[in-house]
């Protein structure tokens, strides 16, 4: 059974700007196509270990009845302009351990996008409490149009 998604995407903008908007919190909000992050409160990450906090409405999912809830996003891979990765801490013990995560590959004119979610290290526990992906491939796709939009018009400010 396949427990990871990966899609990918051109952007026209250089892995700096990209990754700019992947290592600010506020940056997460503005390009989430799931409706489900509704703020974000924290400094930009800058490694390994940072944390910020995510104001979530599950309910913009229709899936389950959970309204609305903080979560600590933990970053858990970062090598800047190449990789970001995170996992999410909330009120649920123990932790989901589902990542999220992006990689950053130079081409031509621009930056070649990979978004995935990896549920490969849920507990048993999880997996039959859930319904995995919590986040479907559509959305993963529609984030990475919107991540493409937010690039250009942080650019041009």
């Amino acid at each position: 059974m396949n427990e990871r998604l990966e899609v990918s995407r051109f952007i026209p903008a250089p892995a700096a700007a990209v990754f700019a908007v992947l290592s600010d919190p506020q940056g997460h909000v503005d390009i989430d196509a799931s409706g489900m992050l509704m703020d974000a409160e924290g400094e930009p990450v800058t490694q390994a270990g940072d944390r910020f906090v995510v104001h979530m409405d599950r309910e913009a999912l229709g899936d389950r009845p959970l309204g609305k809830y903080d979560v600590e996003v933990v970053i858990t891979k970062f090598v800047e302009d190449e990789e970001i990765a995170w996992t999410v801490e909330g009120s649920f013990r123990p932790p989901v351990r589902h990542v999220y995560g992006y990689r950053l590959e130079p081409a031509e004119g621009g930056t070649r996008v990979t978004s995935y979610y990896d549920w490969s290290e849920l507990s048993d526990e999880w997996k039959e409490r859930l319904t995995f992906p919590v986040v479907p491939e559509s959305a993963l796709k529609a984030t990475l149009g919107i991540l493409e939009r937010t690039v250009r018009r942080r650019a041009a400010v």
